[in-house]
Formats: C-alpha cells, structure tokens, sequence
C-alpha cells in the first residue's frame, strides 16, 4: 500500500497532533510501500536554520521511517514552501516537483499540495506569484532569523484576517482548474490537501470519469488517503 497525509500544521502550540504523527510513523506508516506528504507538513517555515526543536524531533523521525525501508516524498505546502535541502537530508525525505505523476498499480495519479487549483482566490495567488519568485526568497532566508520570524508572524496574522472575510467557495478549488490539471498530465485521478475538505470527488475528464481525493487537515484526529491494488480509500484515524 502506498499513504498519502497533508495540512498536519505542526507546531509547538498543538502537541498533541506531533504525538499523533510520532506514533503514525513509528506504526501504520512502517507498513507502508511509501509514504507522500503533500505540504504543510508545518505550521510555517522560516528556513532550515531554524534551531526550533520540533523539526528536529521530526526529522529524526522521519528519518527513522526511511531508514526502516519506508521512502518518504515531500511536495512543498503554501505553509512550508521554503523547506529546503538540508531539511531533506536530515529526514532522509526526497523533494518532489508542485505537481507529479505517479504510477500506482496500474492507476495514473496526479499529486499535489492543492493551492494552486484554488484560482477563484486572486489575492492569495498574486502573493502566491510573489513569494514564489527565487530571488525573493534567497533575499529573505538572508535576513537574521529574528527578523524572519517577526515577518511570517505578520504574514500570518494578515492571511488569517484576509481569509475571515472570504467566503468557503473562493478558497476552494476551481472545478475548471481541476480538469485543466488532469487534461494537461493526461490522468483520471488527483490526490490533493490544502482545502481541508476531505472527500472523494467524481467528475469528467479527458472524455470520461475521473476521481478527486482530497486529503483532511490533522485538527482532531489523522486522515490518510490509502492507495492498493484493489482500492483508493479515504480514512480518518484517531491519533
């Protein structure tokens, strides 16, 4: 079998989603064939000089999984998009393109993080453009990390106050965007995060039925999207 998780938001202040996480590695995770993470695996990331030692708790752990024999794929969150190389080294993860195809018994599947099919939210894609520009982020990871903490704090705060006055329809995703994206990779299926709405969705593609699985946020409890031969489950776990 192969696992799929997203939107963990790892931090300090939510502990006891870490534990749910250090115990999925340590157990369903071992079981695995591989393991997918689809962004925002942290609440925010500010560069991976950041002493703070919850990455460091995580990345041993990761670590630990890959060493079992359990490969782990990263693809970048809007939240975690600055995680880099060394970051990867250190959890043994290997970094994947914004978008992949993947080959799972038989089944051609899309992945993604999911931000970017949300295109009816134009302001959150215009700054998306922004921070995504190299030299903007190479200017920022310069800058002394007391200030880089200062500045994602006030992004932070500002995001949140933006999205409270944006209705749930404009953050979710563009059902244009989504046969866009399978018609370009040639695909039936998509596995995405971001949205926090998990579901199974069917729709129409490249001229017939194709699947949507959108992966849940870890508030609560866990979600996983669980890929086999015979099957692609959604299940929601207790931590």
């Amino acid at each position: 079998m192969i696992l799929f998780i997203a939107d963990l938001h790892l931090c300090s202040e939510e502990p006891a989603i870490t534990a749910g996480f250090l115990r999925f590695l340590a157990g369903t995770a071992r079981e695995a064939q591989a393991l997918y993470i689809l962004g925002d695996l942290f609440e925010a990331w500010i560069g991976d000089d950041d002493p703070e030692p919850l990455h460091q708790e995580i990345a041993l752990a990761i670590k630990a999984l890959v060493d079992s024999g359990v490969p782990c794929y990263f693809i970048h969150g809007n939240r975690d998009f600055l995680l880099g190389r060394r970051f990867a080294r250190q959890s043994g993860m290997t970094l994947l393109p914004e978008e992949k195809v993947l080959d799972l018994y038989g089944r051609k599947m899309l992945i993604l993080h999911g931000d970017t099919l949300c295109t009816d939210d134009h302001g959150y894609q215009a700054f998306r453009k922004k921070v995504h520009q190299p030299w903007l982020q190479w200017l920022f990871l310069a800058l002394p990390l007391f200030i880089r903490k200062r500045v994602a704090a006030r992004m932070r705060a500002g995001s949140k106050s933006a999205n409270s006055t944006k209705s749930m329809a404009i953050m979710d995703v563009n059902q244009h965007a989504v046969v866009d994206a399978l018609t370009r990779h040639r695909v039936q299926w998509m596995i995405h995060g971001h949205t926090h709405r998990p579901e199974i969705h069917t729709l129409q593609a490249n001229g017939e039925a194709a699947f949507r699985c959108v992966l849940g946020a870890w508030h609560t409890h866990g979600s996983m999207i669980k890929v086999t031969a015979e099957d692609v489950e959604l299940i929601p776990f207790d931590f």
